[in-house]
């Protein structure tokens, strides 16, 4: 790769950065006026989480008394692991400034890094809610995890490569993959991972206030000022992340090959797009469904797990 070329790469990166930072939280403003809309409602508009952002960011944190540096550094991990996988992942194009740095091992390693630091944040406080929330987190990411190493590990056989860019790249260079019995075996549990590690319904709610039933609220309900508006940052990347990750690794169609300005411009439009759209149906999905009871939701995550796996044997004996 010419220098020219990796200046390029470089900045179609940042670019990515600036795309998920500014537009997750429109994202998530987009995903509760659709339930708005659907419900009845009027809603507070798209924007009413950047609203938010910028009033949690003028208020002072204050923290609880006997927390460590756990409660601290987690808001800052978090928004530090969102970041960067914001810039690894190949979300417009499929040329890397580094090579490697999007391997799948380490990508959901990563995505591991800040739901632990955020379990550990809530059982630093010593609340009960804080507890609760940590262990229920911890019960989800057990099954979630290993499910998107698996989902994604059944389209990396096809490439021979666990490298996210190779896998994107050669699913457009053979688009009859995604019909193939693995991909949509593995897009069924990967749909299934981004409602659960989003905290999205049945999984979790989002929107509830009611302690007993938050997995997500529940580790956050000490934090507040700038560490509040760090977290719901993150929590909205991630989604973003996830919806992002899922819809080009199963529908990469549009993003680019090279880096030539108009390739990109198409990859950033696709993107928006792709994600916008599966958002507003993942939007309308959570209308018509009821938060499920704790004890089943890990035969939900069992599920999905099955299909990861199913999708890992087809890799090998149907392609």
């Amino acid at each position: 790769m010419s220098t020219q070329d990796t200046v390029i790469s470089v900045a179609a990166a940042l670019v990515q950065v600036a795309l998920i930072v500014v537009g997750a939280p429109y994202l998530t403003g987009l995903m509760r006026q659709v339930r708005a809309r659907i419900e009845g409602r009027a809603g507070p508009g798209v924007g009413q989480p950047v609203r938010d952002l910028r009033k949690l960011l003028h208020k002072e944190a204050t923290r609880p008394e006997g927390t460590s540096v756990v409660f601290i550094a987690a808001p800052l991990i978090l928004m530090a692991s969102s970041i960067f996988l914001a810039a690894v992942i190949p979300f417009v194009s499929t040329v890397a400034a580094v090579g490697g740095v999007s391997d799948l091992f380490a990508v959901v390693a990563i995505l591991l890094l800040g739901t632990v630091s955020l379990a550990l944040a809530g059982l630093d406080t010593g609340t009960a809610f804080g507890g609760i929330g940590a262990s229920r987190e911890v019960t989800i990411i057990a099954l979630v995890e290993p499910t998107i190493l698996l989902a994604i590990f059944a389209l990396s056989v096809r490439v021979g490569s666990s490298d996210l860019t190779d896998i994107v790249a050669g699913t457009l260079a053979s688009p009859a993959q995604v019909l193939s019995p693995a991909s949509l075996l593995a897009a069924v549990a990967f749909a299934v991972v981004i409602i659960a590690e989003a905290g999205r319904l049945p999984v979790d709610n989002p929107s509830t206030h009611l302690e007993l039933t938050m997995v997500h609220e529940a580790m956050v309900l000490e934090y507040s000022g700038r560490d509040l508006a760090m977290v719901e940052l993150a929590a909205s990347m991630r989604l973003a992340l996830l919806l992002g990750l899922g819809v080009n690794l199963f529908a990469p169609w549009g993003v680019a090959t090279s880096l030539t300005p108009l390739a990109l411009l198409l990859g950033v439009v696709m993107l928006i797009v792709k994600v916008a759209l599966v958002g507003v149906a993942l939007a309308v999905f959570e209308v018509f469904m009821a938060k499920l009871r704790l004890f089943r939701v890990p035969e939900l995550l069992a599920g999905s797990l099955l299909f990861a796996l199913l999708a890992v044997v087809a890799s090998y004996f149907l392609t």
